[in-house]
């Protein structure tokens, strides 16, 4: 499930990757340029919730494959598009492809898990693996052959859907199960929305930085194209280890005071990116990283803690809504950009954690429904199992 998250995300970091070589190639405005990451963001942040609720009421395992070849597809063909609509058009199914994939995936790796935290934290490692490596796939692919080799960036799909079908079906290898647990607890709405609003300022100073980091530290230090694409990898890099840490530390101190520090840690290290000049940007740019990603899997089970009736809902939320619509900010700053300069656009971003950190004030530690063992589990995730409907 982890190495599957891997290849799906690639594509969530592929977009933003494909950025500066937009702008370079077909002249786009940095306004133009972020309605490319609107177009990925805006469906799949209406439909992820959707997909959400309806794997609370249906397994639907089956989808996982089809979803990894969806959010590849559309990410390959947005290099050989005849026009900027078309370009925004791929983009989108790339971005439902997205929104089907998480909720079902967010299910399943929660029970093969066990409720384990640590575990959460090496599913989400696989996802923001993957974003680390967009940079790299994109680079390579791009840079080289310019973007009319971006089909060739549907590989990591076809991989990704390979190895969904393959844990679908070892999981499906398992007997039956007697019976499906009852779901436990009560929902507690509001604290999942104060929770879904932190997460919101969370997506969009990621989502700003994603967008504008390659564009921007080159004019920080002088350097050209390839400083970007380091900072942006290193942004992601960062994040891929900052997940797994972030679990080993919940189960050590507790979800809330881990999240609320790595959001304090946030506010002065995307101060430092935007107003620090020079090589001494990177250090930010890796702090930042640390700030926004250590509580990423920890959002996810706090979501699904919160409305332990409506797992699917939660992480379909947490996953899609609260986190993709930082892409909606982008063309505001993308404009506002264009209108000043980039370092402007950037100064909204330091207050953004801040709020975050005052929503998150005053929750307390949801406790997790009683969990049945693994195989019970990821048996209730399949079609006719305990976990259908």
């Amino acid at each position: 499930m982890s190495l599957g998250h891997a290849c799906v995300d690639v594509y969530q970091g592929a977009v933003a990757a494909l950025v500066p070589y937009l702008v370079a190639e077909r002249a786009y405005s940095y306004a133009a340029a972020s309605g490319v990451l609107l177009a990925a963001s805006l469906l799949s942040s209406l439909v992820q919730p959707l997909f959400g609720a309806l794997t609370d009421r249906w397994a639907m395992p089956w989808l996982l494959p089809p979803s990894a070849l969806a959010a590849g597809a559309g990410v390959a063909l947005s290099g050989v598009t005849g026009s900027y609509a078309a370009t925004l058009a791929v983009v989108a199914v790339s971005g439902i492809g997205v929104a089907a994939y998480h909720p079902e995936a967010a299910r399943a790796a929660r029970a093969a898990a066990g409720g384990s935290h640590t575990a959460m934290g090496w599913f989400s490692f696989g996802g923001n693996a993957g974003f680390a490596l967009a940079p790299l796939l994109v680079s390579a692919v791009v840079a080289a052959g310019g973007l009319g080799a971006s089909p060739a960036l549907a590989v990591p799909a076809v991989v990704g859907a390979a190895l969904c079908a393959a844990a679908v079906r070892s999981a499906g290898s398992a007997p039956p199960a007697a019976g499906r647990p009852p779901a436990t607890g009560r929902d507690d709405w509001p604290a999942f929305l104060r929770l879904s609003g932190a997460v919101v300022c969370r997506s969009v100073v990621f989502v700003g930085l994603s967008a504008f980091v390659a564009l921007y530290v080159p004019e920080r230090t002088g350097a050209g194209h390839a400083a970007g694409t380091a900072a942006l990898c290193l942004l992601y890099a960062g994040g891929a280890i900052g997940t797994v840490a972030g679990g080993r530390l919940a189960e050590r101190y507790g979800r809330l005071p881990v999240v609320r520090g790595a959001y304090a840690l946030t506010v002065p290290a995307v101060a430092g990116v935007v107003l620090v000049p020079g090589w001494p940007v990177y250090g930010f740019v890796a702090l930042a990283s640390a700030g926004l990603y250590v509580p990423f899997s920890l959002h996810i089970t706090l979501g699904q803690d919160f409305l332990p009736r409506r797992v699917g809902t939660a992480s379909g939320v947490t996953l899609g809504l609260a986190v993709s619509v930082g892409g909606l900010a982008a063309p505001a700053l993308g404009a506002l950009a264009d209108a000043t300069s980039l370092r402007t656009a950037l100064l909204p971003l330091i207050v953004l954690p801040a709020l975050g950190g005052l929503l998150l004030r005053g929750l307390r530690e949801p406790v997790a429904p009683r969990e049945p063992g693994p195989k019970a589990r990821v048996r209730g995730m399949l079609p006719g199992g305990p976990g259908a409907g």
